[in-house]
């Protein structure tokens, strides 16, 4: 036993199958050399004849590696004059890739510039996005040898590092070669490539820059103070230029590109605060992007903070490049600031009054403003920043005299103005009106900026609902009183800096994240893949453009400010289903995102709405009590509902936490919905009972109040009728379905009888047949016995006939013998009558010689002796013969 345990275990041990030999994973006529059998070596010995390297470590089975591989091949084509392409196959356990190397994922994708390396390509894999990084690392240095490609240079929205070089000293001038690998770090740090670098040869264009001594390196910046290496405090390193130049980098807007996998990276971008998020589509070769542009064009002014900053390099040279623009602007910004001086920095803060309802929509709100110099010209008054201080103490004089502002309910303003209690030279406006969260427009308020000036600036005194159409900006709207804002034609600059709802700009490439899109709203079957979305992760909403708006600069520009006033016009959007699961005689309302509104709030009935969600099995339960309840009520006063919470979204005041809940929205008083007690079953009178308490319908409450408990127990008599009635239709079904069952049932006795019949006659025929192959069976063994009988006896004949074949073949031999002897024999016969020819003349001769005659008999003796062994053989061939 324990012998043949051993013999199974190393049995057990043998059993293991070895790895299949790899095959070529790019074909035989790709660009891309194929080291499937992981032949690292060979592919560092590769490496070192060559420039720039790109590796591709693959695994066959990998489905994302065999997707790139058409994408490395594309690429391939276009680059393999210059770039050595190297696929090797990391996975087969015998080569040296997968003994040296241990990753964690494929496809991995590693480029070399000379002895640099490896960088890591962690992007797209898409065609177009790596070749963009593969030439990026090929030419990590642009070249600016004209003012133009300094401008163009310094306009990108990506950070820009300059590096100034004079190459007439020497062909390699001290510090290049630390620059340039410093933009190799770069790429190495961060694969999207965000920072550009440049150098410069030329003097006079490195002037324009303020770059003055060769080695010296810039980094530029559009909103705050561009900066130089500071090269005395920090050592002139690749690995420091590249640290500094990340750390102090200003980025206006970024670009997120999610690999697919489990990541934190959206997450950790939107906890930062609300977010702008991008859809476009982009193209990296592509040599413009004007969408992009104008994009950078917004993001520049958004986060334009510092207003009376010096121009940047790049603002300096488009404006040096215009000639009309020194002659023309000048003139007009100095006739608004004559006009427009004391508005540049309106001082004002919002007041919401007490009366003010979330669910209404509609609320009373007053603009505080501080304003000085009372009689005085605006055009001779500067106003400083706005203080808070002035904003605290008019807060405390507008409460002293809230009463005066508290019976205000009017789509027009009235304003009042009354002296403030620290200084005889301000006063203090306030401006209220009851605000609907409608859609503002913009083109509206821009028409009504003299007006509003005209109301703010006003004397004291009541101002008439005639004399304004809106009310004073807030201190986030008072750019659009700012000169520099109407010269430009925008309204947000600066805006990030003023409000406390900022923006973080993020572009997606809508070629190939247009699924994230379609989850924040966007259509799927949108002809341009073009979508703009505001998400506020702290807020838990989101906000979407119009998709029937192009995304240009002017509706970006519309939605970033109507996102970042206090109360914003925008409308959250929520994600539900359009479809309808629920049909019974319409008795039961189906209520989506889209319709809870119209449906529920908006509705001028009370509405019972009840909330459950596909996986609750108890909700289900609960939908033929409110079809009888829906029954009972008029539907002229009442709308029973339901909505799915697992498809569709609702605003926060609105969501449940449990399943099912049954709420009751009065007619009049939607903000204040009812929720049928959980320790309540939910049965039709509790139904009704919780219904008649909180009813907001007089003629239906005492419709139903004049329903007591006999009025009860007649509707559950009638009911109990109905289901009566019900029952004994079920009933007369019931038995004609039996009385059918049994006319079936006489049906299957008169085919099971037959089909007995039919057995019994298979049955016979089955012992017939198996007699008959007993028969047969017996006379096939006796056939075969007769077989063998004549096969043993064709046997011995063959025996037989074997050996009279030998016995012939030895006669013929014989034959063939005594052929030969018998030519012997008639030779020797011819000798002996010469013998005897010789004798008889010798014994004529005999009477001269006397000694001769001896002689010739000995001869005759020996002739005889011949002669009888010659007739002996002749016998004895003869015996043989007759055997």
């Amino acid at each position: 036993m324990v012998q043949a345990f051993r013999a199974s275990c190393r049995r057990a041990k043998d059993v293991t199958m070895p790895a299949k030999i790899p095959v070529n994973f790019f074909s035989s006529r790709s660009p891309v050399i194929d080291l499937f059998r992981g032949q690292l070596d060979y592919a560092d010995h590769l490496r070192q004849d060559s420039e720039v390297v790109l590796y591709f470590f693959y695994a066959p089975w990998c489905g994302q590696s065999i997707a790139a591989r058409e994408e490395i091949e594309h690429v391939a084509s276009r680059l393999s004059d210059q770039v050595l392409f190297v696929a090797v196959n990391c996975w087969w356990n015998q080569g040296k890739c997968r003994k040296q190397k241990h990753f964690f994922y494929f496809p991995v994708i590693y480029l070399y510039h000379r002895s640099f390396g490896p960088i890591e390509y962690k992007g797209p894999m898409s065609a177009v996005y790596i070749e963009k990084f593969v030439r990026r690392v090929m030419t990590p240095l642009l070249y600016i040898s004209s003012r133009s490609k300094l401008l163009d240079f310094l306009s990108n929205y990506e950070p820009g590092v300059l590096g100034y070089f004079e190459f007439n000293a020497s062909p390699q001038p001290p510090g290049y070669l630390t620059f340039f690998t410093s933009a190799l770090h770069s790429l190495k740090k961060d694969y999207l490539g965000t920072i550009r670098f440049g150098v410069i040869t030329d003097k006079q264009i490195a002037k324009e820059v303020s770059l003055m001594h060769s080695g010296t390196v810039y980094l530029h910046r559009h909103v705050n103070n561009s900066l130089i290496y500071p090269s005395e405090v920090m050592n002139y390193t690749a690995e420091n230029i590249c640290k500094w130049a990340l750390e102090n980098r200003e980025m206006l807007i970024r670009w997120l590109r999610p690999h697919g996998g489990k990541s934190l990276l959206l997450n950790n971008e939107l906890k930062k605060g609300p977010a702008l998020l991008l859809f476009i589509p982009f193209n990296p070769l592509a040599e413009s992007n004007p969408l992009l542009d104008e994009i950078t064009k917004v993001a520049l002014e958004y986060k334009n903070c510092n207003k009376s900053q010096a121009p940047e390099p790049a603002q300096h040279l488009r404006e040096s490049d215009s000639p009309d623009f020194g002659s023309v602007v000048p003139d007009a910004r100095t006739k608004l600031t004559e006009t427009f001086s004391i508005t540049e920095y309106p001082c004002c803060n919002t007041v919401v009054l007490p009366q003010w309802h979330s669910i209404s929509r509609t609320h009373n709100v007053c603009e505080l403003c501080v304003n000085q110099t009372v009689g005085v010209k605006p055009s001779q008054v500067t106003v400083p920043q706005c203080n808070f201080l002035e904003i605290e103490a008019a807060l405390n004089s507008f409460y002293l005299q809230e009463r005066t502002f508290f019976q205000v309910a009017s789509n027009t303003i009235e304003c009042s103005n009354f002296l403030s209690f620290y200084s005889p030279f301000s006063y203090y406006t306030a401006c209220c009106r009851t605000v609907n969260r409608g859609l503002l427009s913009l083109d509206n308020s821009k028409k009504t900026i003299f007006q509003n000036l005209e109301v703010a600036f006003s004397s004291h005194g009541k101002k008439g609902k005639d004399d304004a159409q809106s009310s004073i900006p807030h201190i986030e709207d008072r750019n659009y009183f700012v000169p520099d804002l109407l010269v430009n034609g925008t309204n947000i600059t600066g805006l990030s800096c003023r409000t406390n709802k900022t923006l973080n700009l993020y572009l997606l490439d809508s070629n190939l994240f247009w699924k994230y899109a379609e989850r924040l709203g966007a259509s799927r079957a949108a002809r341009v893949k073009e979508f703009a979305a505001i998400v506020d992760l702290k807020e838990e909403t989101h906000y979407i453009l119009d998709q029937n708006q192009a995304v240009v600069r002017s509706t970006l520009e519309n939605f970033i400010q109507n996102f970042s006033i206090i109360y914003s016009p925008l409308k959250r959007h929520l994600v539900g289903d359009s479809s309808v699961h629920f049909h019974v005689q319409h008795v039961i309302t189906e209520v989506t995102t889209n319709t809870f509104h119209e449906v529920v709030l908006l509705s001028e009935k009370d509405v019972l709405l009840l909330y459950y969600a596909q996986w609750c099995g108890f909700c289900a339960s609960l939908n033929h009590i409110f079809i009888q309840l829906a029954r009972f009520l008029p539907p002229d006063n009442f709308t029973v509902a339901r909505i799915d919470v697992s498809q569709n979204d609702l605003p926060w005041e609105f969501m449940t936490d449990r399943l099912p809940t049954i709420l009751l929205f009065p007619q009049n008083r939607k903000d204040q919905s009812v929720k049928f007690p959980e320790d309540f079953s939910v049965t039709v009178p509790n139904l009704l009972k919780f219904i008649l308490r909180y009813s907001s319908q007089p003629s239906s409450a005492s419709d139903l109040e004049s329903c007591t408990k006999e009025c009860l127990q007649k509707e559950e008599a009638a009911l109990q009728q109905r289901r009566i009635s019900h029952l004994e239709r079920e009933i007369e079904k019931l038995r004609s379905e039996v009385s059918a069952i049994h006319q079936t049932h006489e049906q299957l006795e008169a085919q099971l009888s037959e089909s007995r019949a039919e057995e019994h006659r298979l049955q016979q025929q089955k012992h017939t047949l198996e007699r008959q192959r007993k028969t047969l069976q017996l006379h096939s063994e006796h056939l075969q016995t007769i077989c063998e009988q004549k096969n043993k006896e064709l046997e011995e004949m063959a025996e037989k006939l074997q050996e009279l074949a030998d016995a012939s073949e030895n006669l013929l031999k014989e034959n063939a013998l005594l052929r030969v002897l018998v030519a012997s024999m008639e030779r020797k016969l011819e000798n002996k009558d010469e013998n005897k020819k010789y004798v008889l003349s010798e014994e004529m001769l005999s009477d001269d010689n006397t000694g001769t005659i001896p002689t010739a008999t000995d001869r005759l003796h020996d002739e005889r002796v011949d002669i009888n062994i010659d007739t002996r053989v002749t016998e004895q061939s003869k015996e043989n013969r007759t055997e």
